[in-house]
């Protein structure tokens, strides 16, 4: 599963991207189960945001949703900062 996550916006409004593929990796039970949850919760256009905050395009093996701060559920707020964390 490519799990890729694109945020925009923020006081400064720079874009930071990354992703990760959870082939082989010992918790991609876990990964998966997260990715779909946050799917889920997600918008099929992207929802008005709050001046300065976060918007983001959040995409499991091709599928896109859309999400913005603050209105982020849990597992997207988790799946977001796992991805940008540790994807490349």
């Amino acid at each position: 599963m490519r799990i890729r996550v694109s945020r925009t916006g923020g006081f400064a409004g720079i874009e930071r991207q990354a992703e990760v593929d959870t082939s082989g990796r010992p918790d991609a039970g876990e990964w998966h189960a997260l990715a779909e949850r946050a799917v889920a919760a997600g918008r099929g256009a992207p929802p008005t945001g709050v001046p300065d905050g976060f918007s983001y395009e959040i995409t499991v093996d091709g599928k896109t949703v859309y999400a913005a701060d603050p209105r982020l559920s849990d597992e997207q707020r988790k799946l977001i900062s796992r991805v940008l964390k540790e994807g490349a």
